[in-house]
């Protein structure tokens, strides 16, 4: 996992989209108070998607360390939502229709005069059974790209470890190429994470059954991306089961003809499935090392 603190403004997309995970409730206030007021200092508007917090102590707590949210509030630097008018709104979540809020907020945002959008958001909710909720890892693996590296955004996704259990939280956090907060003990078997500075991803550890929703999840991602050239990076993969292997070529599959994945550094076990199932190429080519 990648540990770093967290930025407070601009940079690369890298440095924008950051998991920010804490166990008690002054880390949280800490990183809540620091974001903010750097946003507002900056002049960009603020907003804050409160899921397992109330809306009401989002205020409260940020006027305690001597935030003006009142006043910011007042003149719309400061919103605070929920999870249910953002994340959840319709029937559930959907990665697709968050990845076009984006954009929506950036233009609403925009349209006030503020150059720059800053959110946090409590990603509490994909501890529990909402429809959509299992394509969270998929969702925080493809907004590098398709939002980060697009939009004057920044934006810190909250995870309370005392919701999440450790091995998932490993999993989504891993998913973010930074990372505030304890790393814990270990790590995912097999996690997945955005390249930076190209199109693609990267798979690092060993899958198997256990690993599924990962592998899931990098599959959806692959199909869904609207780059041209992509790129799986398998540098750090030791293992990949058949199962997984046939889903990421059915994932390559359904991406146009012209615009194939094409794998970097693929380990012998990978590639031994490759020539054992040759079917499984198609939309799949290696790149020259």
């Amino acid at each position: 996992m990648r540990e770093t603190r967290p930025t407070s403004g601009g940079g690369s997309a890298a440095a924008r989209h950051v998991a920010v995970s804490y166990s008690s409730d002054d880390e949280w206030t800490g990183h809540l108070a620091a974001f903010v007021r750097a946003g507002l200092d900056r002049g960009e508007q603020v907003q804050y998607f409160a899921d397992a917090t109330d809306p009401g102590r989002v205020t409260h707590v940020l006027t305690e360390q001597g935030v003006d949210a009142a006043g910011a509030l007042r003149r719309g630097q400061l919103l605070v939502t929920t999870a249910g008018e953002t994340y959840l709104a319709g029937s559930g979540f959907d990665p697709d229709a968050m990845i076009g809020l984006w954009q929506q907020a950036v233009d609403g945002a925009a349209a006030r005069g503020y150059r720059n959008l800053r959110v946090i958001g409590e990603m509490s909710w994909g501890t529990r059974r909402i429809p959509g909720a299992e394509r969270l890892l998929e969702y925080e693996m493809r907004i590098h790209h398709e939002v980060f590296e697009r939009l004057p955004l920044t934006a810190w996704c909250f995870y309370d470890r005392r919701l999440f259990p450790p091995d998932e939280l490993a999993v989504l956090t891993s998913a973010h190429l930074r990372c505030s907060g304890a790393p814990g003990a270990g790590g995912p078997a097999l996690s997945a994470a955005p390249l930076a500075g190209t199109p693609g991803f990267r798979l690092s550890g060993a899958g198997g059954y256990e690993s599924r929703r990962v592998v899931a999840a990098t599959a959806a991602s692959l199909a869904a991306s609207p780059a041209r050239d992509l790129t799986l990076d398998l540098s750090d993969l030791h293992h990949l089961d058949v199962a997984a292997v046939a889903e990421m070529a059915r994932a390559a599959r359904r991406r146009s003809p012209a615009s194939p994945v094409r794998l970097l550094n693929t380990p012998p076990a990978v590639r031994r499935v490759l020539e054992l199932f040759p079917e499984l190429a198609a939309g799949l080519e290696e790149a020259a090392s």
